[in-house]
């Protein structure tokens, strides 16, 4: 069983990964948009290899995402089981309109 201070020490560290995480995502954008500028002044975007910069920011973005909130966090942990609740209530309350009807 988890002692507060492990929770709390566990909350902390994932609240810093979570900073790192916006970080990136902040030096990603500043880097492209130096980037692009150079690009802009180098050929002006006649031949865009910028977007190189940019397409693999955003995929190490997209990987530290799905270590960060793992590969689930589009549906999240509880999707399953709040799915089977919420069909097993949608049974519940067609049966009862049902047996309602009945008598």
């Amino acid at each position: 069983m988890e002692t507060q201070k492990e929770k709390y020490q566990r909350a902390t560290e994932h609240v810093q990964r979570v900073r790192k995480f916006y970080g990136k995502i902040v030096n990603a954008i500043i880097v492209s948009a130096v980037v692009a500028a150079i690009n802009y002044y180098v050929n002006e975007f006649r031949n865009p290899w910028v977007l190189w910069v940019i397409g693999f920011s955003l995929l190490g973005i997209v990987i530290e995402a799905i270590k960060l909130y793992g590969v689930n966090f589009f549906l999240g942990k509880g999707w399953e089981k709040r799915k089977i609740e919420e069909h097993l209530k949608k049974e519940e309350q067609e049966s009862q309109s049902n047996t309602l009807f009945k008598n």
